[in-house]
């Protein structure tokens, strides 16, 4: 009887609470500890930094370096305080809180030497908070239940896309026969049109040859005709006197041909021989001859220009006016556009080549037309297919579950900015003022911790900043009943990150663990 007595005096001493359904134990000892704190002995540092009697434990004076003999006083900084709290959560706190004024503990524990009216509101706080985790016990449950769904989604994805691999591959071997063998037929095809158009080249060639002669041949008949024309007296020179009397050379229109005037056409020279006029004069005349040659009658016969006897023919009118003149170009011009449109509908009636090149031409033509719509069908099957296999070799997460983001986008808006994330592809930034897109970064990889790796997303190599880095976007994943975009921050400079809940990173609550059944079970997404 006298030992329980001592006992229990003991227990009051060290500040312990004693109810009939606790373990004794000093004020702020979490329960798993108790066995350290046993009245009836000396108390052992927890550190083994020493022992002291157990009366010392919750005397205000810290004895132990760990500050483990006074978890129910702010006697140590570095100690904690155990708030139980009786249909709650229970809770540590630093022991420098106990008895300071401010209600830490909702069972009021820690404040059991001061004035402060603390009032245990466990109850009603356990009640809440258990109402919020059944809350998100069921949201984690259907999130966990759609995540099942998205796993069989992706599954499919990479079963079809595997499928769809085969089949183009089998498709690419007989597009490539068919290119082959177009190949073949063009090249065919076009060894007998490269010789015709050889041919018909060096006859062109031929033919223009012989046209530039014939134009070069009239050029220097012409020109001989104007010299004599233009030479008075026949006598074989052309002087300055015999163009001042041509009013064809006045090129001012003051009415007469002045000694400069007339001297530039014979490139300042007092006279030519018909030799010089052809070599070099005629270049300066014949522009203002060939505009005003109406202004001439030209003989019935083509003249001797070394015949001396020839007498130059009269010229029209010099009096008549500039009207005439005027009306005589309107005139010419129109004549000058209907030959051109003449021309033009001669050459496009007229074919270019003759019609065994034409047939040539027109087979060769198709033979590429066939090839180059089989070498498309190519490229156009390779391309999908490069596409598959690059998907094919993305990381998607355990059981393909993250598949199925792909392909889509998801936007949030601030107050300047609505921020774009397409999974597997691309983050961009655009300003609300509707100017152009910023890439903040290209899909990455996988940046999550080891134990957790598929809840963090990297998206790098962005639009340079000004003066800084490259965009970058660290994209974190959070469990939740839709996948959506939930928040966008700059936290550094020119690194974003994006905040995004989506089923496929929810987990089975801890309370089903066992229940196997809930991994059959089939959402509508």
């Amino acid at each position: 009887m006298q030992e329980i007595l001592v006992f229990s005096l003991l227990c009051v001493a060290s500040g312990a609470v004693v109810r009939a359904a606790e373990v004794l134990r000093p004020r702020g000892i979490v329960l798993s500890k108790a066995s350290f704190y046993d009245p009836t002995r000396d108390f052992s540092c927890l550190d083994g930094s020493g022992t002291i009697p157990f009366s010392y434990v919750n005397d205000e004076y810290c004895d132990c370096q760990d500050g483990s003999d006074e978890p129910g006083t702010a006697a140590c900084p570095n100690g904690f305080f155990y708030c139980t709290n009786a249909g709650h959560t229970p809770l540590n706190i630093p022991s420098s809180r106990v008895n300071d004024g401010v209600c830490d503990c909702c069972d009021a524990s820690d404040e059991y030497a001061s004035n402060a009216n603390c009032v245990d509101t466990c109850r009603e706080l356990g009640r809440a908070a258990r109402e919020e985790a059944a809350k998100q016990r069921e949201e984690r449950l259907k999130g966990y239940q759609l995540r099942q769904s998205m796993i069989e989604d992706g599954r499919k994805k990479k079963k079809e896309a595997e499928g769809k691999i085969e089949e183009l591959k089998k498709e690419k071997e007989e597009a490539d026969a068919v290119r082959s063998e177009k190949e073949e037929i063009k090249k065919a095809a076009e060894e007998p049109e490269k010789l015709a158009l050889e041919e018909n080249q060096a006859f062109e060639a031929e033919k223009k040859a012989e046209a530039e002669a014939e134009e070069k041949r009239k050029d220097l008949a012409e020109a001989r005709t104007a010299f004599v024309i233009l030479d008075n007296n026949g006598d074989g020179i052309l002087t300055v006197g015999e163009l001042q009397s041509r009013q064809t050379f006045d090129t001012n229109r003051d009415g007469q041909v002045s000694m400069e005037e007339a001297k530039f056409y014979l490139k300042q020279e007092d006279s030519m021989t018909l030799e010089q006029f052809v070599t070099s004069g005629w270049l300066m005349v014949r522009p203002v001859y060939t505009m005003d040659k109406g202004m001439f009658i030209p003989p019935s016969t083509t003249p001797n220009p070394l015949d001396e006897s020839l007498t130059p023919p009269p010229m029209f009118d010099e009096e008549d006016d500039f009207e005439d003149e005027a009306e005589d170009d309107y005139d010419h011009e129109d004549n000058a556009e209907d030959v051109a449109q003449e021309n033009e509908q001669k050459e496009e009636e007229e074919p270019k080549y003759d019609e065994e090149t034409q047939k040539l031409v027109d087979a060769a033509n198709a033979a590429r037309e066939q090839f180059d719509e089989a070498d498309r069908r190519v490229r156009d099957i390779a391309r999908e297919l490069r596409s598959l296999e690059e998907t094919q070799e993305k990381d998607y997460g355990p059981d393909e579950v993250f598949r199925i983001l792909e392909g889509n986008c998801y936007e949030y808006t601030d107050r300047e900015y609505t921020y774009r994330l397409c999974p597997f592809d691309k983050a961009i930034q655009k300003p609300k003022s509707g100017q152009g897109e910023t890439r903040l970064g290209q899909w990455g990889e996988w940046t999550g911790p080891e134990e957790n790796k598929y809840t963090r997303m990297l998206y790098s190599n962005g639009q340079a900043c000004w003066n800084g880095p490259t965009r970058s976007a660290d994209v974190h994943l959070s469990c939740g009943t839709d996948t959506k975009l939930t928040g966008v921050t700059e936290p550094n400079r020119c690194e974003y990150m994006f905040l995004i809940t989506t089923p496929a990173v929810c987990t089975k609550p801890q309370d089903l663990d066992g229940d196997e059944s809930l991994d059959h079970t089939h959402v509508e997404l």
